[in-house]
């Protein structure tokens, strides 16, 4: 009977603060199905396993795992700026881009500079080389130009990058740049 009577009242409360709502409109998933339980997963039977065929858990997992955005592994630490580039002479005997095309042509852009190696957490005063980037938007689509400070990049290879980085990023282990590592690299 107690038993009885405490499923009775856990139904009844539980009803209630379903048809509350809370004043909120229906939680629906990403394709716009309305979200029956958001607090408790499909499993077999009570006391039973997850079921992979609950979609509701799988979405709000997966969204979970890509709500934080991992540091760049190059180039994380960088300030950059909006703003716009003007030509002060007409270059479309030289070149077809659409920045150049026209005297006194505006153009929208965003220029970013930044550290190489070295993350977010980093001092700015390491010697480290320095990167820039200059995206300009163009009415033909959006334009690139990116560079380092240094007239001779390290490798000709790009499948030596991965490893180049790694050498030169602090040690996963002790979070200090390694000469170590980097001799290593090079030899």
């Amino acid at each position: 009977m107690k038993t009885t009577l405490s499923k009775v009242i856990l139904g009844c409360v539980t009803a209630g603060m379903l048809s509350m709502g809370v004043g909120a409109d229906t939680l629906t998933r990403q394709n716009g199905a309305p979200v029956g339980d958001n607090q408790n997963s499909q499993t077999a039977g009570p006391w039973g396993p997850v079921l992979l065929q609950d979609s509701h858990l799988i979405e709000k997992l997966a969204a979970f795992d890509r709500e934080r955005i991992p540091e760049r592994v190059v180039h994380a630490r960088g300030v950059g700026i909006h703003g716009y580039y003007e030509n002060y002479v007409d270059l479309s005997d030289d070149t077809v881009a659409a920045p150049f095309q026209g005297e006194g042509k505006k153009t929208e852009v965003f220029v970013r500079f930044s550290s190489v190696v070295h993350g977010h957490l980093s001092p700015e005063t390491l010697r480290d080389p320095r990167g820039f980037a200059v995206k300009f938007y163009t009415e033909q689509g959006n334009w690139d130009l990116v560079g380092n400070n240094f007239p001779v990049f390290f490798i000709r290879d790009a499948i030596k990058f991965p490893d180049m980085v790694h050498a030169f990023k602090p040690s996963p282990v002790t979070n200090k740049q390694d000469a170590k590592r980097i001799f290593d690299f090079f030899s």
